[in-house]
């Protein structure tokens, strides 16, 4: 299939993507810049879930294809940040009880935000008619239509946000993004995630209760190594510079099976090393890319060991493959993956619980994360 590389400039910074002919810009974006705001519904440009801007205008993200956009900008609903017009009408969409499940939302934040600057004397008639390409199975349209005219009222004809063009993405201040973090990394503890270049980064750091050089032995096999990574397989290795396997991973009902190969390098002097590699699960055609990046240092009678990771996943799974969501479950498997070294190291068995837990520690995080959600609403209520 043809590929093109197009540059365009998605919510006010600049960047390129090399798509194949027939991708359409809301796959582009979700999977490629993991811009998952923009949803997804029919496909068909009928739902309007996927409107967005492109060129200050709205559109359907499904119906233009990516390489069609070459030049264009491009703002997603991640893209307002502070922009006051589209606090106000998410304030009001509060308000107003216009929203239940959401997955309308970002599409009808785009339209409602065109609405205000194009129609700033739109009656409830107008109002409605310009709503007729976003469809809400929820709330009856009655809360949208009541917070776009309290919007109205709040930004009448002559506002500054009545401008053309994407003066407002020009002032508005850039969103902090995360440098990638050096392999050396030193005595950091706390752990940091980020995106560049379209690949999610993230660092942790877990102490183990081994002296530093047994810890390294450890990591130095790789064989020993994958047998302590909860859904990891291999399959074979090379002289230990390109190896084989399988890794499985499941978040609640969402399960993968990334068959790959991976380049290891080690650096023994510094106690570091890296692993990149790709991965693709065929039965729910989600790949993975990534590397990793880790080294080692003292920690009293211990050591900590630092991991620092880029990753991309396209495909289904890509939902599941960001934010704090991802952070817990890394998070959770270095746990196990230290405890299982130091098991390793004593020569005792490992929990085959542990070593196939992949699923294990998906559901956990899903537990941990509805608990604390939980725990938000019941203080809500309390106050």
């Amino acid at each position: 299939m043809n590929a093109q590389t197009v540059s365009l400039t998605v919510n006010g910074r600049p960047v390129r993507l090399t798509v194949a002919a027939r991708t359409h810009l809301a796959d582009a974006l979700r999977e490629e810049l993991l811009l998952t705001g923009t949803h997804l519904g029919c496909e068909h440009g009928v739902c309007g879930a996927c409107t967005l801007l492109i060129d200050d205008a709205p559109q359907r993200a499904c119906l233009t294809l990516a390489a069609s956009c070459d030049g264009a900008a491009v703002r997603t609903i991640e893209g307002f940040g502070d922009d006051p017009l589209m606090e106000a009408l998410r304030d009001a969409f509060s308000e107003h009880h216009a929203l239940q499940c959401g997955y309308c939302t970002p599409g009808m934040l785009a339209t409602a935000y065109d609405l205000v600057r194009r129609l700033p004397d739109a009656d409830e008639a107008r109002i409605r008619t310009e709503l007729a390409g976003n469809l809400c199975r929820c709330t009856g349209y009655v809360g949208i239509v009541r917070a776009i005219q309290a919007t109205l009222a709040a930004f009448p004809a002559g506002h500054p946000s009545h401008l053309a063009g994407n003066q407002a993405i020009a002032t508005a201040e850039p969103a902090p993004r995360m440098a990638a973090v050096p392999v050396d990394a030193g005595t950091a503890h706390a752990a940091s995630t980020g995106m560049a270049n379209g690949m999610t980064e993230l660092t942790r750091s877990v102490a183990v209760d081994l002296p530093v050089t047994t810890l390294w032995s450890l990591l130095r096999d790789i064989e020993r190594v994958a047998a302590c990574i909860p859904g990891v397989t291999l399959t074979s290795a090379d002289a230990l510079e390109h190896m084989n396997g399988i890794l499985t991973v499941a978040v609640g009902p969402m399960k993968a099976r990334f068959e790959g190969t991976a380049a290891v390098a080690f650096d023994d002097a510094a106690r570091r090393g890296s692993v990149v590699g790709r991965g693709q699960d065929k039965l729910g055609r989600s790949s993975a890319q990534g590397e990793v990046h880790f080294n080692t240092e003292p920690l009293g009678d211990g050591a900590r060991l630092t991991v620092a990771m880029r990753y991309a996943v396209t495909g289904p799974f890509a939902q599941f493959s960001r934010g704090a969501l991802v952070a817990d479950v890394v998070a959770r498997l270095l746990e196990t993956f230290a405890a299982n070294l130091v098991r390793a190291a004593k020569g005792e068995a490992i929990a085959s619980g542990q070593a196939l837990g992949a699923a294990d520690l998906g559901l956990a995080v899903l537990r941990a994360r509805l608990a604390v959600y939980l725990r938000k609403f019941r203080d809500l209520f309390r106050s």
